[in-house]
């Protein structure tokens, strides 16, 4: 899963107060909605921003910003957006406590809110400039040539019939592999490889340099229910490496695919998908053949209960141990924040050109679908 926090300055930037200082309030804010506009008005035409922006100028924001922190062994993005949420809460006890003292007046109020619109606007220009534009372009679909067309019942149970062969197939070939003992870092590098391996057959996905790093917060992702992120203001993926190891080469290649530029959930998790297929390693084939098996036997329990669980039956007994261990696991982390950390990312990725909100990542269904009508393989 991947979760674009927006990041907000902790102290009013000095540059800023010195052009309050000097130029009328409003006419700073009205330069920053003018940009602000632009933006939206730009990011309206998916073909412009697909050709200037998600293949022209972005590529490049991609690798400077990657150049900038690869050699970091640690997540900048991390503490920044750790830094955020300590002074957020400073600030807030701050509040309550001059509100407690009445000292909260009118003027303060109004220089709260000036401040929190120009810190604002500067996120919304920054997010897009950086990164954010590219929830408007046209995307994989596009680039590939695939018919995004409605599909039927009987078109998941042909995937479902694939993804159970493949997953078996891989589960087997890994019966003697210590895939828990597999490093951090191993797994990195494996998604570096990735893609340069699926880059011979799709040039655009050329990832270089790699910019991927543990995650920090893992262990609050657990409770909030997510597996990694991309920080477009610091151009790094991370990836939560405290879940079920299975789980991580397919997540890494999700993550590596915002990287290059596709924000929507549906196409990093396609993206993420051809890269990982391509890989060598039979870890990365059993991670991402079950992570979409699970995707298309969500969408197809909903509409043909007995066949969803007539496909589950046919998962050897190893591949069952693998989904009840990544159960068990969500189950230790349950908590009553979960639910309201997804309905708000839900309404981001809403707010984002994808209407399923969290469901979006379930799309994926569809972009298989097609990519088997077309290439008669997965």
């Amino acid at each position: 899963m991947n979760i674009s926090i927006q990041f907000s300055s902790g102290h009013f930037p000095g540059a800023i107060l010195s052009v309050m200082k000097k130029r009328p309030y409003w006419i700073f804010v009205g330069l920053l909605v003018l940009v602000a506009l632009l933006i939206h008005l730009f990011s309206r035409d998916a073909g412009r921003v697909e050709r200037f922006y998600s293949t022209g100028i972005y590529p490049q924001i991609g690798v400077a910003l990657r150049y900038a922190l690869t050699w970091l062994p640690f997540s900048l993005g991390d503490l920044l957006y750790g830094y955020v949420l300590v002074w957020l809460v400073w600030k807030l006890v701050a509040a309550l406590r001059k509100l407690a003292k009445g000292q909260l007046n009118g003027d303060r109020v109004k220089l709260f809110f000036k401040r929190a619109l120009i810190k604002l606007l500067l996120i919304y220009i920054f997010f897009n400039l950086l990164w954010g534009i590219n929830y408007n372009r046209k995307g994989i679909a596009h680039q590939i040539g695939l018919s995004m067309e409605s599909y039927t019942v009987e078109d998941v149970k042909s995937l479902n019939t694939v993804l159970v062969q493949k997953v078996n197939a891989s589960k087997l070939a890994l019966l003697h592999y210590p895939l828990k003992e597999m490093k951090n870092r191993d797994i990195f590098n494996r998604a570096h490889s990735a893609y340069a391996e699926v880059q011979h057959r799709y040039q655009f996905l050329y990832y270089q340099p790699s910019s991927i790093k543990v995650s920090m917060w893992g262990w609050l992702g657990n409770y909030l229910g997510f597996l990694g992120y991309y920080n477009p203001f610091s151009g790094e993926a991370q990836v939560n490496t405290s879940v079920p190891k299975f789980s991580q080469p397919y997540t890494t290649c999700h993550e590596i695919a915002h990287q290059l530029g596709y924000a929507k959930e549906n196409e990093a998790n396609f993206v993420g998908y051809l890269a990982a297929a391509s890989s060598s390693d039979t870890a990365f084939h059993y991670s991402v053949y079950l992570d979409l098996f699970l995707y298309a036997e969500r969408n197809l329990y909903k509409a043909d209960t007995t066949a969803a669980k007539a496909f589950l039956n046919q998962l050897r007994p190893e591949v069952k141990s693998d989904i009840k261990e990544w159960q068990q696991f969500h189950n230790r982390h349950k908590n009553p924040a979960e639910p309201v950390i997804r309905w708000l990312y839900g309404k981001y990725l809403e707010s984002n050109q994808q209407p399923s909100g969290v469901l979006s990542y379930d799309e994926v269904t569809g972009f298989m679908i097609s990519y088997y009508k077309k290439f008669g393989q997965l």
